[in-house]
């Protein structure tokens, strides 16, 4: 079975975003996989005033990182991740996606969820989950966030070995 070593998983700043975490972070612990949460902030639907593109990714970083917290504290205490960091890029979605945030990262398993844009929409505006499918460069999972639950987190112990995960 081919394992994964660096998982990038795509975040879109929604609520699902949550469960996309737990799935990636789960998937990363059977690996002992790398992450990498990338977002991108869509430069077509603001202006900048005063405030800079430095400052809007800053903030937007910490807004996901605080969305997301319980995910990433579990993570940095888990010794089968490796490391696990949040990057936020601004432009086009699926080309600074691909260009800024999943090439230089040169994962083999990218996640993502599916919001489900309604027939019209989709004709439009497409969908980065298909994009992303059809353009990676290697392999895509496209969840669907209300099939995840999170355990209590009393419930939560990182694996020991091999042999506890399959208990």
């Amino acid at each position: 079975m081919a394992r994964y070593r660096r998982i990038f998983a795509a975040l879109d700043g929604s609520e699902a975003q949550v469960a996309v975490a737990r799935r990636t972070l789960s998937i990363a612990h059977d690996n002992n996989a790398e992450v990498l949460f990338g977002h991108v902030i869509d430069t077509s639907k603001i202006e900048l005033g005063a405030i800079g593109y430095e400052e809007i990714s800053a903030n937007r970083r910490l807004a996901i990182m605080e969305s997301i917290k319980r995910q990433l504290d579990r993570a940095n205490q888990d010794e089968c991740v490796p490391s696990v960091d949040v990057k936020v890029a601004m432009g086009p979605i699926t080309e600074t996606m691909m260009n800024d945030l999943i090439e230089p990262f040169d994962p083999d398993l990218i996640i993502c969820g599916v919001r489900g844009l309604s027939n019209i929409k989709y004709a439009f505006v497409g969908s980065v989950s298909t994009h992303l499918v059809r353009h990676a460069k290697c392999d895509v999972l496209v969840m669907r966030p209300e099939a995840i639950e999170e355990l209590p987190e009393h419930e939560y112990v990182p694996y020991e070995t091999e042999d506890d995960a399959k208990i």
